[in-house]
């Protein structure tokens, strides 16, 4: 217990101190978080093996997971309230024909890629392999997209669409991950298993998404039950540590894997709650502050968990990099293409593909489960653990780039400026000798 409550202390103070390190870069907080998380974890400060300095093991970062289960439920809870009948009655088919087209696309341009190289090497890269990772390029990783937009407060058209897409992504990248996975575990087995392939990952997006229905519509007549907005926020925290948990179980009925996705769980909460909630948008603000350690916390335990190691094989480097390329031009390309036809404007279509790049926590998921493929799903997760490395320390410098390009992140006014200025001096003089 202590040390699990030291790991997280220390991985805390780690990225916000990074943060004042990399300031004069004009970084996001998110890749500062990710770039302490390297430092602290295994391969670097971790090798020292000083208890409660650093991570010594990869096994000492996994026993934090269940803070990064937690972030990842109040992350997805976060871009369920963004999902506003309102909102979506302007931009939902936008958001649905985009969402779509740019996880196919992607998935087509990794696919022919890793193909033409598995004929190339000879068979090096299996087929199964090919396919496996095509799934995996769907997965944009919605944490690292939310924390760029809430830390410059981005605002405008291309955000409306981009966090609807983002959670749509992932309900396609689980469909394209279920029906890959299942050909190229038959190709491996020599059987195939049409319950895996089809009927389980339908069945899992369907009780996801009602559990999380039922959830939301609960937390909203509880809330009802009290005045204060104090309570309130409380009763909502307990709602998402609750639906978190139990978007864990797991069981099965004959033939069929009854499980859910917790991130799709979680989105659905925060949906009905924003919808059926008249008071949603206050309590969210208030969830924010809350929640702002614990999602630094989660990208700091992201970082540690990044595997240097991959760097030491060319063919992991190599496939690694036609991976990332193939998989950023899918997203890009099937992201202009879709807006182009759905008739948005010229910034969206310009800027919207690059904001899809960032990919970590349901890619990291998807390739855990291609382990199943015995030896060949071990190149999977170490070309996927390279791809990580490099998207989660570009992507939300990507991100805030095209945000700020798109004129959704706007310059620090004058008048804040000012504010902040006059402050610092005030402290400066209180400080005692001064």
């Amino acid at each position: 217990m202590v040390s699990t409550l030291l790991s997280i202390s220390i991985a805390i103070l780690a990225g916000l101190l990074m943060t004042r390190v990399l300031k004069p870069l004009k970084l996001p907080s998110v890749t500062a978080y990710l770039v302490a998380g390297v430092l602290i974890g295994p391969y670097c400060l971790g090798r020292v093996d000083i208890s409660g300095l650093g991570f010594p093991t990869m096994e000492s970062v996994e026993d934090l997971s269940l803070v990064s289960d937690v972030a990842l439920g109040f992350i997805a809870f976060a871009i369920g309230n963004e999902f506003r009948l309102s909102q979506l009655k302007k931009t939902g088919r936008q958001a649905t024909v985009i969402g779509i087209v740019q996880a196919l696309t992607a998935t087509l341009f990794v696919d022919v890629a890793l193909l033409l190289v598995s004929a190339a090497t000879h068979g090096k890269l299996s087929v199964a392999q090919a396919i496996t990772l095509g799934a995996i390029a769907t997965a944009t990783a919605p944490a690292a997209t939310l924390m760029v937009v809430r830390q410059y407060k981005a605002k405008g058209p291309l955000v409306d669409l981009l966090l609807p897409i983002v959670a749509l992504d992932d309900a396609v990248g689980l469909i394209v991950f279920a029906v890959s996975f299942g050909i190229a575990r038959a190709m491996v087995s020599g059987s195939f298993d049409m319950f895996s392939i089809l009927v389980n990952p339908l069945l899992e997006i369907v009780l996801s998404l009602l559990l999380g229905a039922v959830l939301g519509w609960l937390l909203t007549q509880l809330e009802k039950l009290f005045n204060s907005n104090t309570n309130r926020l409380n009763m909502s925290i307990a709602f998402v540590f609750l639906t978190t948990a139990l978007s864990m179980l797991e069981f099965e009925v004959g033939p069929v894997t009854i499980g859910f996705s917790s991130l799709l769980v979680c989105m659905m909460l925060g949906t009905m709650f924003c919808n059926l909630c008249p008071l949603s948008g206050e309590i969210m603000s208030k969830t924010d502050s809350w929640t702002s350690p614990l999602f630094a916390a989660f990208f700091v335990i992201s970082g540690a968990q990044l595997e240097l190691g991959v760097f030491k094989d060319g063919t992991i480097v190599l496939i690694g990099l036609i991976y990332i390329i193939t998989r950023s031009a899918g997203k890009y390309i099937g992201t202009f293409l879709s807006s182009k036809a759905t008739g948005c404007s010229d910034t969206i279509c310009k800027y919207l593909g690059i904001t899809l790049l960032p990919q970590a926590g349901v890619a990291l998921g998807m390739c855990v489960t291609a382990q199943q493929l015995g030896e060949q799903g071990e190149l999977i997760r170490n070309i996927t653990l390279f791809a990580i490395l490099i998207y989660e320390l570009v992507g939300p410098m990507l991100t805030k780039m095209s945000l700020k390009q798109a004129g959704e992140i706007q310059p620090m006014s004058e008048e804040v400026k000012n504010r902040r200025k006059i402050n610092l001096e005030k402290a400066k003089k209180e400080q005692p000798g001064k």
